[in-house]
């Protein structure tokens, strides 16, 4: 009986620690739930009702490894404004071939309204915030 109480505690913190705002881990069937149906539609159109990032990544990348904190750190700060995701393009290979993900890290930028921007490489946690003001949010600084 102990046993089971421990197991229900550590579930019921594990659910109160897993926030709004954390990076979702994103598979090519979730993102044609919540993003766009690539197989279904022929003109982009956003599904979500927030903007959203999408950091395309695999596991054994340094630059993507230096990225993950900033992305995190988005996330929070960007909390109610903006979803972020990841993609590990290893697993997720439909997807990154649909985007032509052919160098990492990639990070697809997604607005309600408008067309996505897909920018490579690792850009600087200030260029990062500026384009989600400036792209995602239309906020001038």
């Amino acid at each position: 009986m102990r046993k089971l109480g421990f197991i229900l505690f550590i579930t019921f913190l594990t659910f109160l620690s897993a926030r709004a705002e954390d990076v979702v881990y994103l598979t090519t069937e979730q993102f044609k739930a919540r993003i766009f149906d690539y197989k279904n539609e022929k003109e982009w159109s956003y599904k979500g009702d927030k903007p959203c990032v999408i950091d395309f990544y695999t596991t054994w990348c340094g630059p993507c490894k230096r990225l993950a904190p900033i992305m995190e750190e988005m996330s929070q700060k960007y909390c109610n404004q903006v979803v972020f995701y990841k993609a590990d393009t290893e697993r997720e290979r439909e997807l990154a071939y649909v985007f032509g993900i052919n160098s990492i890290p990639q990070v697809l930028y997604i607005p309600t309204e408008g067309k996505p921007m897909l920018l490579k490489g690792l850009y600087p946690k200030e260029e990062i915030v500026k384009i989600i003001d400036e792209f995602l949010l239309k906020e001038k600084k």
